[in-house]
């Protein structure tokens, strides 16, 4: 059964695709938004009806409240630093109902296809059995659902247990880690997390952290100040004095930034994890202020990269050898579209270039929404990115030309995969500030060009 023509469908409700319902709703745009779970929230639901989250039990933010916040609801002065996940799921909640849109999201029903019409409209199905057509689809599924593993594989054949970190809740859950020898592949925030929950005293009886590839380690706090005190919130415009302090950063960046968690943490290879071979700022560094601790108590124990397997014994590049129950694997995730067929739109290697990470340049109906990789929080971003969107489909800003947002997509996502450290975790990485100051300036732009 096809229904009527509507004018925008959005895939998903969490942190992303709410922003653009708030947006959207304001400016009294007619859309509806499709959510897979029976709540919005995304990755901050623990244990998602969706099975899509990757939330733990005992997650918390990296990012400060203040730098997370939405620039127009601020999070209650209640929550601390770093909220736990179900401040964070409430704050979204509350979010929704603050500016009244809940009856605007399709709770228990998922995107299974969509097919773009000749007309550049979109024939959309949905696990309810029903079939609409709508005038433009924003696609905001999010990037950390679909788990990655390391490919090719490790040589051999293991005989324990093995999971994702995304499906990882806590020691015992949905694989029992008490009392075990447990190796994690990783050395990203979530392979950090578990590594320092397992090795506390009377979890598992031996964590390794396997580390496939250097990372610089940053604490939650420098001093007394949350990491980010530093950095204005991406939805503020910055005035003449921020702009010049930011442009002098920007420089001494590398040098400011080491030094800090130098001085506060000490060199990854002074707390006996591999030396970094890139800069700071060439690549996502790892959030952790227990790292340290964990490593300088014995009770993580850091080892190269798995060389192979025989049964249960892992065996490391440097010739080592453990006998290990429960392998982790904590090496990030795939961006993905089950939705689209290979045949319009596959990602390869995490490579996707979009006018500012926004606008496919060929399909005039067709917008991606927080499918960045930010060294901040996604709130903000979202947002930013829902105001450009909003003001596009009210015919209120213009876009340039096919051409120019293709040569501009590839020559931004092109600058950005050479200066950061070559790996899918950073083919969409952005600068937070910079990023959105663009958004702003495009705005300005995309007005006059009507």
């Amino acid at each position: 059964m096809i229904e009527k023509n509507q004018s925008i469908c959005i895939i998903g409700a969490g942190s992303t695709g709410i922003a653009a319902c708030k947006n959207f709703h304001q400016a009294g745009l007619d859309f509806i938004c499709y959510e897979a779970s029976d709540q919005i929230g995304g990755n901050w639901v623990y244990k998602n009806k969706n099975q899509m989250s990757s939330a733990y039990k005992s997650l918390h933010i990296n990012t400060s409240r203040e730098k997370m916040e939405y620039s127009d609801f601020p999070m209650p002065d209640s929550f601390p630093d770093f909220p736990h996940h179900s401040d964070i799921a409430k704050y979204f909640n509350d979010y929704v109902d603050h500016f009244g849109f809940r009856d605007k999201i399709k709770f228990n029903t998922s995107v299974v296809s969509a097919i773009l019409l000749e007309d550049e409209s979109w024939q959309i199905s949905t696990s309810d059995g029903v079939t609409n057509i709508y005038d433009n689809l924003v696609v905001a599924n999010g990037h950390h659902w679909d788990p990655r593993y390391p490919n090719p594989d490790f040589k051999g054949k293991y005989s324990g247990e093995t999971m994702h970190s995304h499906h990882y809740l806590e020691p015992h859950d949905p694989v029992d880690c008490v009392g075990k020898n447990i190796v994690i592949v990783g050395a990203g925030n979530s392979a950090m997390d578990i590594a320092c929950e397992l090795s506390r005293k009377n979890t598992a009886n031996k964590v390794f952290l396997a580390v496939r590839s250097p990372v610089w380690i940053t604490p939650k706090y420098f001093g007394s100040t949350p990491l980010d005190s530093f950095q204005r919130h991406p939805s503020i415009k910055a005035n003449f004095f921020q702009k010049a302090f930011e442009k002098i950063f920007g420089f001494l960046a590398d040098f400011i930034l080491t030094r800090r968690v130098i001085k506060y943490i000490g060199r990854p290879e002074d707390i006996g994890l591999p030396k970094p071979s890139h800069k700071f700022t060439q690549a996502h560094p790892t959030i952790s202020s227990e790292i340290q601790l964990r490593i300088g108590s014995g009770d993580l124990i850091i080892k190269p990269n798995i060389d192979n397997f025989n049964n249960k014994t892992v065996t490391f590049d440097d010739g080592s050898k453990e006998e290990i129950d429960v392998i982790i694997y904590a090496t990030g995730y795939k961006i993905s579209f089950p939705f689209f067929s290979d045949s319009f739109l596959k990602v390869k290697n995490n490579d996707i270039a979009l006018y500012k990470r926004i606008f496919h340049p060929q399909y005039s109906s067709l917008f991606f929404l927080g499918l960045v990789q930010p060294l901040c929080a996604m709130m903000p971003i979202a947002d930013e990115q829902s105001k450009l969107l909003t003001s596009y489909l009210k015919n209120t800003y213009k876009l340039p030309s096919q051409e120019v947002m293709k040569q501009d997509a590839e020559s931004i996502h092109n600058e950005m995969k050479d200066y950061y450290v070559d790996s899918p975790r950073h083919t969409i990485q952005i600068n937070c500030l910079t990023y959105t100051d663009d958004l702003r300036d495009e705005l300005k732009l995309g007005s006059r060009r009507l």
